[in-house]
């Protein structure tokens, strides 16, 4: 199995828990946030659905500048505008990694604002960590989902919501 392939892997693993994820969020609940230095209910899981779209932006490109192009959240309006836009990036990050090359995947990638860099890593390591971010934010909309007691579906196994 090649690297792609395995990290092909991991993404369809996750990606039925994210799906699941998004599609239980109350869209009347879309603005709300726990803190006020935390993102809404909205921008989290928008965040979300746009990171499975870094994968194409790794591959087919050698770095992100925010100096030159700012982060712009996403904002669909409703679930299934948000399903959609998850899907849609899902399946260009699928295409992706079904024709990265090996070498590709170990040339570097920086995240940079002007002339502060960021990182400086293998693509390889930015799309693990794409992934890695996918998981740890699907865990925040967690926890605010169960705050607002909304049952959360299992990840890796049954939730306490799913347990009898």
């Amino acid at each position: 199995m090649t690297v792609a392939e395995m990290l092909s892997k991991e993404l369809e693993k996750e990606a039925v828990t994210t799906r699941k994820m998004l599609s239980i969020i109350p869209e009347e609940k879309f603005g709300w946030q726990p803190h006020t230095k935390s993102m809404d209910v909205m921008r989290l899981a928008n965040h979300i659905a746009e990171l499975p779209g870094w994968i194409k932006m790794v591959v087919t490109t050698d770095e992100l500048d925010f100096a030159i192009t700012p982060y712009k959240p996403s904002k669909n309006n409703t679930t299934e505008e948000l399903l959609e836009f998850f899907e849609q990036n899902l399946k260009e990050g699928r295409e992706n990694l079904t024709t990265v090359t090996e070498k590709e995947l170990l040339k570097d990638w920086t995240l940079r604002n002007g002339d502060q860099v960021f990182d400086v890593s293998p693509k390889l390591d930015v799309i693990r960590m794409s992934i890695s971010q996918i998981i740890h934010h699907r865990a925040q909309l967690g926890v605010f989902l169960r705050l607002l007691d909304v049952p959360i579906p299992g990840s890796y196994g049954p939730s306490a919501d799913e347990q009898t």
